[in-house]
């Protein structure tokens, strides 16, 4: 799925102090740790459709990024053993990558924990079987798609459809949570409502209040509708309006999110307990490093030369592993594009990323182009 990748709308509101100020005194609320060891801090990778994939999650990682979810896989895929298996099984990862021990699989083993496989689809017992299949896998946590936007998601009636129709959503969400064991969380990913009439936010509600009384562990909130698609300003009042009257709950915030600054901006104004990092962290990992430098006190350094190049390097060399050369160089042009923007000269390099067809010519534009004399490090990147 293609999405926008830069902010759109107005200016929000601004926080009740320095960013750094609330960063240095934030902690993560304990009971987040306690449903998943190892989330540790209150911000994490979302799950995105077409980027979220294991070289993305693992580029996260080795910045400091608590925890990933999965792009959405479709429930049906999963059940009939297609691709959506193939990409998320360990045991089938470690023989595509060549390292025969799914615990030592670069692409499937601890390393990429804690993790939140996410699911779609449109009937309950099919999500329910899904869920089921995930859950075997060993994700950590369990996260039900209520939210995609996308038209052909839509027509299907998975991902946001079920925003307006609170019934099937609450069949989905019962089915779910009694397939997947106990001992496994579960989430939910939602937009505010389907669109902005009062009904459709009164059947946001009510399958919100539903999720929890069903056994969610937390839900994950956009603050824009599913009409809204990832246009216009999302509208951070939802989610401060949603924390006050919610006090008790573990409610995570989405939406906006482009800096390290922008993450605890959320928490201060919103209340929300951990931030969903979706656009703003395609072809920028730093963020979550950035993120926890701010919260020990250290400035948000943008990244050098030297360090852009090494993560692009490692980034290609990981979807190579998982995907082979050819798909690899036509999945990383588009991870090219963002990660040029941290380059002295974007413009240029986004034109010669985008030109890449294999390893070769990648090489080429970060030999180009990356070279650490080439530019002293940014003082901040917040």
């Amino acid at each position: 799925m293609s999405v926008p990748i830069h902010p759109d709308g107005p200016p929000r509101p601004s926080p009740s102090r320095p960013v750094e100020a609330i960063a240095l005194g934030t902690r993560i609320d304990p009971r987040i740790p306690a449903l998943v060891p190892g989330f540790d801090a209150p911000f994490f990778q979302a799950g995105l459709a077409g980027y979220s994939d294991a070289p993305m999650r693992l580029v996260a990682r080795r910045h400091d990024c608590p925890f990933c979810v999965t792009e959405a896989l479709l429930d049906r895929i999963l059940v009939s053993g297609g691709k959506g298996r193939t990409r998320e099984d360990p045991n089938l990862l470690a023989e595509v990558c060549g390292t025969g021990d799914p615990a030592e699989n670069r692409a499937a083993g601890l390393e990429d924990h804690p993790i939140a496989g996410q699911i779609m689809g449109t009937v309950p017992e099919e999500m329910a079987a899904g869920a089921a299949i995930l859950a075997d896998f060993g994700y950590d946590v369990i996260d039900v798609n209520l939210a995609c936007p996308v038209k052909k998601i839509r027509r299907r009636n998975r991902g946001g459809h079920f925003l307006a129709h609170p019934d099937e959503a609450m069949a989905v969400l019962h089915a779910v949570r009694g397939a997947v064991p106990a001992h496994v969380p579960t989430s939910v990913k939602m937009r505010r409502a389907w669109d902005d009439t009062p009904e459709m936010a009164r059947r946001f509600e009510r399958i919100f209040d539903a999720a929890y009384d069903a056994g969610y562990a937390w839900a994950t909130v956009h603050c824009r509708t599913v009409e809204q698609r990832y246009q216009g300003p999302g509208q951070w009042s939802f989610l401060t309006d949603l924390v006050r009257r919610h006090p008790d709950r573990l409610i995570f915030g989405s939406g906006d999110i482009w800096t390290a600054a922008d993450i605890f901006a959320m928490l201060d104004i919103t209340g929300v307990k951990a931030v969903s990092v979706a656009r703003g962290c395609i072809g920028n990992p730093w963020i979550f490093r950035q993120a926890r430098d701010l919260m020990a006190g250290r400035p948000a350094l943008a990244p050098t030369l030297d360090e852009q190049r090494q993560v692009l390097l490692d980034h290609f060399m990981l979807a190579v592993e998982l995907h082979g050369e050819r798909h690899a160089s036509r999945l990383m042009r588009k991870f090219g594009i963002k990660f040029s923007t941290h380059h002295p000269d974007p413009d240029r390099v986004k034109d010669e990323f985008v030109r890449c067809r294999t390893i070769e010519e990648w090489r080429s534009v970060i030999d180009r182009h990356y070279q650490p004399a080439s530019a002293p490090r940014a003082e901040s990147a917040a």
